[in-house]
């Protein structure tokens, strides 16, 4: 069974990501990606465990590749294309280096955004975007 492309994983109780979440539905007219809690079904079929563990980072799987942390939001910037375009030119500088000021956003988005009971519930309109 083939794989779905362009899915983006995100930790389903994070308030920050699911408001990230709901930026990307409403910024991606094209309705190119696809969204998946780090905690469903989906995310056990392509994640390695670790990568399921360690709830801290966003993940991007393309249909061949997984990308994380800053590289998975560049990537998806340049699927979103137009003005999202200007920050691909990122992808040069070394991933440690852009990734510093992710992580630390990443360690303290619980405390700074708040967390969820529950994994984000998608609205009808939204549900054929949710792989889980």
């Amino acid at each position: 069974m083939s794989l779905p492309k362009n899915i983006v994983f995100f930790d389903g109780v994070c308030g920050f990501c699911n408001k990230s979440v709901d930026f990307l539905l409403k910024v991606d007219g094209r309705g190119r990606l696809l969204f998946s809690p780090i905690q469903g079904e989906t995310a056990k079929r392509i994640l390695p465990a670790e990568r399921r563990e360690n709830v801290d980072t966003i993940s991007f799987f393309d249909g061949e590749r997984v990308f994380y942390r800053t590289t998975a939001l560049l990537k998806i910037a340049r699927l979103l294309g137009g003005i999202w375009l200007v920050f691909y030119p990122l992808i040069v500088v070394p991933a440690e280096w852009r990734d510093v000021a992710y992580d630390w956003v990443a360690k303290r988005r619980y405390r700074i955004f708040g967390k969820r009971e529950a994994c984000r519930m998608p609205s009808p309109e939204e549900r054929a975007r949710f792989l889980d």
